[in-house]
């Protein structure tokens, strides 16, 4: 399978320093990350190992990218490695949520919200999901696929996954103001993205033009989460729809009996909202650009639909038969993870690799990286879905494939994310077949999701 992967021997003695990538004297790589920073991380691990470090600006940081040393981080050590202080930059849009939050806040939160994500649960959203992409096909890619007008599935897909979230969030019809929030949280995405790579770090309260926008999109997306909120406590939760926003309004502390304020509800509503949102859609768009690439791997998919479904919509009770949809969502977050990569600081020295790493460190892992470690993966740049028939997954680490993270802090949506994209595959994919336009630049743009910067152009083909 390629190079072995670099595992800690307990018996030998740490070395004091990992290897540097280089970069400018001035301010390290960040020339080579603002360019393409996964691709620089691939390069870099390849020549210099599993464990190496790199400059932004005057500060040092750890890059690790073996099992071993993942699962150190966030299972078997995971109390000495606290979230980094770069997480804390997207506080202005999600608030103290479970994606920013840490210690005994984010404990306690984490306790009360794990509940509204039990299976039944999530299992209950599926009607919803597949209902309002079947809307969305009829509205509009029926059009297109007459007319031959190309369509840009990410621009498409971004607006079914807002609309999916408004309805099982919030129970409400978001689509109409699409464009309007949609646009918003690109904005604020783009802004945190920026403020977490920034060397200087320009206050909020200072009114420079990037932080002018951002306050008009964050006052835009307050406005809708606000106001659903408040007119869900005003109307009562007894007569209250069955969706996110009333399971976390009744979400109730086990010991104290009480619940979240206003704003706590909006910023794990705000961090919902982001992660049912943007990172499903990117998910969804990778695979279907991979399955345009792959005849092969399109024609499976589709005959499994045919068989499976025999030309009815999908639902919660075929997600174990449609495996191969499951696998081939599976691989394209393999080689796209939206959520790519994972930072962390040290609170105590500990050993990554065979070094010694100080207290204080600054840690990052990236699924990108890891997903296509050679000693790891056969064929690493290659769309094989079969690697996750369930014989090859149990030959895995388990920390080769970390598409949401692991741990205690796993995503708390990984169930309904995958439901999600595996029901929406399957919606588009038995009725319609993509093509790429000749010529698309597709290139992936790592803000804090890993997104097309340039749309994905595709034709729509009835099937």
């Amino acid at each position: 399978m390629g190079h072995a992967v670099q595992t800690r021997d307990p018996r030998s003695r740490p070395r004091m320093r990992p290897p540097e990538a280089r970069g400018s004297a001035l301010v390290g790589a960040i020339p080579a990350l603002r360019a393409d920073a996964p691709r620089f991380l691939v390069r870099s691990r390849a020549q210099l190992g599993d464990v190496f470090s790199f400059r932004v600006g005057p500060r040092r940081r750890l890059f690790v990218a073996a099992p071993d040393d993942i699962e150190r981080i966030l299972v078997g050590n995971n109390a000495n490695y606290r979230k980094h202080s770069v997480y804390r930059k997207m506080r202005p849009l999600l608030g103290n949520g479970l994606l920013t939050s840490d210690g005994e806040s984010w404990l306690h939160q984490r306790r009360l919200i794990q509940p509204v994500f039990h299976r039944r649960r999530v299992e209950a959203f599926a009607d919803v999901m597949v209902d309002t992409a079947v809307a969305r096909l009829d509205e509009r890619w029926a059009e297109a696929s007459r007319t031959g007008r190309p369509l840009d599935v990410a621009a498409e897909m971004m607006r079914l996954t807002l609309t999916i979230v408004g309805r099982t969030l919030f129970s409400a019809d978001v689509s109409g103001e699409a464009e309007r929030v949609g646009a918003a949280l690109t904005v604020s995405l783009r802004h945190a993205n920026a403020r977490m790579r920034a060397v200087l770090d320009v206050p909020e309260g200072v009114p420079t033009p990037a932080n002018v926008r951002f306050a008009r999109a964050r006052g835009e997306l307050d406005g809708l989460v606000f106001g659903l909120v408040r007119d869900r406590r005003a109307r009562g939760l007894a007569s209250a729809p069955n969706d996110l926003l009333t399971l976390l309004l009744q979400a109730r502390d086990a010991e104290t009996g009480q619940g979240m304020s206003d704003a706590q509800i909006r910023d794990e509503a705000m961090t919902l909202f982001l992660a049912g949102h943007e990172t499903t859609a990117n998910a969804l768009t990778w695979t279907f650009l991979l399955l345009a690439r792959h005849p092969l791997e399109r024609r499976r998919l589709e005959a499994e639909l045919d068989t499976v479904l025999a030309g009815r919509p999908p639902g919660a009770g075929d997600l174990g038969a449609l495996a191969v949809s499951g696998r081939v969502v599976k691989e394209a977050m393999r080689l796209y993870p939206p959520a790519w990569a994972i930072g962390r600081r040290s609170l105590e020295a500990d050993v990554l690799g065979g070094y010694d790493i100080p207290g204080g460190t600054d840690v990052l892992i990236s699924a990108y990286v890891t997903h296509r470690h050679p000693g790891l993966w056969d064929d690493p740049e290659g769309f094989d879905p079969d690697r996750f028939l369930l014989e090859r997954e149990r030959a895995r680490h388990r920390m080769a494939y970390i598409p949401f993270g692991g741990g205690p802090r796993l995503c708390i949506g990984n169930g309904f994310a995958m439901m999600e994209a595996t029901l929406v595959l399957a919606a588009v994919a038995q009725r319609y077949r993509l093509t790429l336009v000749s010529g698309s630049d597709v290139r992936a743009e790592p803000t804090v999701t890993l997104r097309p910067r340039h749309g994905l152009t595709m034709r729509v083909h009835a099937r």
